[in-house]
């Protein structure tokens, strides 16, 4: 989907719910804050809660409207809102201790470029959690994107996990008012 159709749909009502994802709390809560971005922000819920844990956070979007809408939320001015493409956008390198993509779906190509330039902005010890739809999804009829070729997959985010010290990479199970919807997870860490 491009910006404007995204504007759109924020634009019309709100797209997720005001907390985080339980998976993305129960990972991120015993971190120590620090600096941090949330990739595909949108509304900004991931931000908003890290932000509210005391991290330095940016949200970067392409929707205006989106951020707009995340940072009219309490606590909103605790987080920096940047509209920009997360396919071009970039931290500096070694910057940041904490980089979240909850359920950005791009194409393969994008993902992997996005993901491989993230790591890279990790401080040595600097962690990134990356979650989403997971291609068996389809399957399922629960719902989410429905395009295969923007979905996430275990092997998918192999060779961005070689990248990385992993603590977890694997196929997890979320339920959902429709039933068991099936995400991917990556959990690692920068070492050098």
């Amino acid at each position: 989907m491009r910006a404007e159709d995204w504007d759109e749909r924020y634009a019309d009502q709100q797209q997720w719910s005001s907390g985080p994802n339980a998976l993305v709390a129960e990972l991120l809560a015993g971190l120590p804050p620090g600096d941090a971005v949330d990739l595909g922000a949108g509304e900004g819920r991931h931000a908003l809660w890290l932000a509210e844990r005391g991290w330095r956070v940016t949200a970067v979007d392409f929707s205006a409207v989106g951020l707009r809408r995340g940072a009219a939320q309490p606590g909103g001015d605790r987080v920096s809102w940047v509209p920009a493409d997360v396919t071009t956008w970039a931290a500096p390198p070694a910057s940041l201790d904490l980089v979240v993509v909850a359920y950005l779906h791009l194409p393969e190509a994008d993902t992997a470029a996005v993901l491989t330039r993230a790591v890279g902005w990790l401080r040595p010890g600097g962690r990134l959690l990356v979650l989403g739809h997971d291609v068996e999804n389809i399957a399922s009829g629960v719902g989410g994107p429905q395009d295969p070729s923007i979905l996430y997959s275990v092997d998918r985010l192999a060779p961005v996990a070689g990248l990385l010290v992993v603590d977890r990479l694997e196929q997890v199970r979320r339920e959902t008012p429709g039933g068991t919807a099936l995400d991917t997870l990556l959990w690692g860490r920068r070492t050098d």
